[in-house]
C-alpha cells in the first residue's frame, strides 16, 4: 500500500534540503561579509552544490512530487527565541546548528528511500561542521576590552590576600586573574567562589588560571590557558562559550595560532623584565605594536613588569588593557597603586565603588 504524497518521506527530505540551504547561505554571507575570509566562503558554496548534486541522484521529480507547503503545520510554528539573535556570533552559531540538523535529517530518512544518497549526505554534514567551526574561529571576539586586570595569588600579596582583592576592586580593576598553582582543588574551589561573590556584584570579571574546571565549577568568567595548559579546542570542547578563553602569546606566531585556535582575548608579554616570571626574555612594546596593527578587533592585556609609567608608555603605542601583579598585590596600598596604573592606561581615573 502507498503512502499518501503528504506522507512519503520524500517530504521531509525537500523542506530539510530547503532548511540546509538556506542555512548554508547565511554562513556564505557570514564569511564572506563578516571576516573576508575567501575560502569559508567558498566552502559553503560547495556545500550548497554538493547537497544539490546528491538529491539529484534520487528519482526525477522525486522531491518536487511530495511537496506540501500549504500543508505544513510548521509554517507557524515558532519560538520566541527565533525572532532576535544578540549578534553575528549567535547568527552563525543558530546557522550551523540548523544546517547540521537538517543534513542529519535528510541523511536518515534517506536510507529509506537511497542509502548511497543518504551516504553523500553524511560526508556533507561532517564538512559542514567543521566549515561552521573555522568560520566561528575567525569571528570577531565577544570577550570585553578590560582594561586593568590584577593577577591574584595569595603568596604575593603584601597585606590579606581578601583585604588586596578588596582594594583592587575598589581602585578600578575590571578583571582579577587567580593564580594558585599550590592549593588543593577543594581549596581552590571555594576560593574562586568567594572571590567572584565579590567581584561579580562590582562588575568585575574572575578569571582563573590554567584550571578549566575550577573555572565552570566555581562560575567564574573564563580561564587563561598558558603554552603548556590544555588545548583551546579541548576546553571549548567542554566548556563551549560559558567560559572566555584566554591565552598567553610572547610572539606573533604565537598569538596567530591562539587566535586561529579561537581564542578570545590574548596576554601579551612579557613586555618588560618582570619579578614574578623572572625566567622569561622580555618581548616588548614593539611586539604589542605589532598585535595591535594585525589584530586591532582582539581584546588584549599587556603584561609583565608594568607599573603605572609604563602603562603610560604603552597607552600611547594603542594598548587597551594591562595586566599586573606585584605592582599592586606587593604594595603597602593595592588600591592607590591600582587607581594609579588605571588612570595611567585610561587616562581617566577610576568610578568609586
Amino acid at each position: 500500500m502507498h503512502e499518501p504524497p503528504h506522507r512519503h518521506p520524500a517530504r521531509i527530505l525537500d523542506a530539510n534540503a530547503n532548511r540546509a540551504r538556506e542555512a548554508m547561505r547565511v554562513l556564505e554571507d557570514g564569511a564572506r561579509f563578516l571576516v573576508d575570509d575567501e575560502a569559508g566562503s567558498l566552502a559553503f558554496k560547495s556545500l550548497r552544490h554538493d547537497l544539490v548534486a546528491a538529491l539529484k541522484e534520487l528519482p526525477p521529480g522525486l522531491l518536487e512530487a511530495h511537496r506540501a507547503t500549504e500543508s505544513d503545520i510548521g509554517r507557524t510554528l515558532t519560538l520566541a527565541s527565533e525572532a532576535q539573535r544578540a549578534d553575528p556570533r549567535a547568527v552563525i552559531e543558530a546557522a550551523g546548528a540548523r544546517m547540521g540538523e537538517a543534513l542529519r535529517s535528510i541523511e536518515e530518512w534517506a536510507k529509506t528511500i537511497d542509502p548511497a544518497v543518504a551516504g553523500r549526505i553524511e560526508v556533507v554534514r561532517y564538512r559542514g561542521y567543521e566549515a561552521a567551526g573555522l568560520l566561528l574561529q575567525r569571528l570577531p571576539s565577544s570577550a570585553p576590552q578590560w582594561r586593568l586586570c590584577v593577577l591574584v595569588s595569595q603568596a604575593s600579596c603584601l597585606l590579606s590576600p581578601l583585604e588586596v582583592i578588596k582594594a583592587t576592586l575598589a581602585g578600578g580593576a575590571d578583571c582579577l586573574q587567580i593564580r594558585e598553582k599550590a592549593m588543593t582543588d577543594q581549596g581552590l574551589l571555594a576560593w574562586v567562589r568567594e572571590i567572584v561573590a565579590i567581584a561579580r556584584p562590582l562588575g568585575a570579571a574572575v578569571i582563573v588560571n590554567d584550571r578549566a574546571d575550577i573555572a565552570l565549577a566555581a562560575g567564574a568568567d573564563g580561564v587563561h590557558l598558558g603554552t603548556g595548559d590544555l588545548p583551546i579546542a579541548e576546553v571549548r570542547r567542554v566548556a563551549g562559550r560559558r567560559l572566555l578563553i584566554g591565552s598567553s602569546a610572547h610572539d606573533m606566531e604565537e598569538a596567530a595560532a591562539a587566535i586561529g585556535a579561537g581564542s578570545d582575548l590574548c596576554g601579551l608579554g612579557t613586555m618588560y623584565a618582570s619579578p614574578t616570571k623572572p625566567e622569561c626574555v622580555p618581548s616588548g612594546p614593539s611586539f604589542l605594536s605589532a598585535f595591535i596593527a594585525q589584530h586591532p578587533e582582539i581584546p588584549h592585556l599587556a603584561i609583565g613588569g608594568i607599573d603605572a609609567p609604563r602603562a603610560a608608555e604603552l597607552a600611547v603605542l594603542g594598548c587597551r588593557g594591562v595586566a599586573v601583579s606585584s605592582a599592586v598585590c606587593a604594595a603597602k596600598d593595592p588600591e592607590a597603586a591600582t587607581r594609579s596604573i588605571h588612570q595611567s592606561i585610561t587616562g581617566t581615573a577610576p568610578v568609586d565603588r
